[in-house]
């Protein structure tokens, strides 16, 4: 069993290892590449785990086939927005429609506040639970 120590953010994969360094991230683009897969990179402030609509940080890269370019884009969007969470996600159009092959973090905030749990008791003795990131109780732009 994996448990979550540190209380980090776990979304995509790798998310229980440590943050992986430029050169671990090459890799994984070469290899996103080499399956013939578009890289897009994304950013947000609030790391919901159903908030699924990321801001896109430019276009995906579909036609850009070099490893070093695509993380020189990670590093600027790192530089862009240090204290926002960023990914990568690697896109697959084989099939005719573009589903997500890959997604991992490569930047986080320094100090992460985690998550609360809102407990509601209902009617007929039911018990509705609600999950909300402690960033959001700041405005958009101001959380970290």
């Amino acid at each position: 069993m994996m448990t979550n120590t540190n209380q980090r953010l776990t979304q995509g994969q790798f998310s229980f290892l440590p943050d992986l360094t430029d050169a671990q991230i090459t890799a994984q683009v070469e290899y996103a590449l080499d399956q013939g897969w578009a890289i897009g990179i994304e950013y947000t402030d609030d790391p919901h785990p159903r908030n699924t609509y990321w801001e896109m940080f430019g276009n995906p890269m579909f036609d850009l086939k070099d490893p070093a370019g695509i993380l020189a884009e990670i590093n600027q969007c790192r530089q862009t927005f240090p204290n926002h969470y960023v990914r990568v996600t690697a896109f697959d159009a084989t099939r005719g429609v573009e589903s997500v092959k890959m997604s991992y973090l490569v930047n986080r905030p320094a100090e992460e506040p985690g998550f609360g749990l809102a407990r509601t008791e209902m009617e007929g003795r039911n018990i509705r639970y609600r999950i909300s990131s402690y960033a959001t109780d700041k405005p958009e732009g101001e959380r970290y």
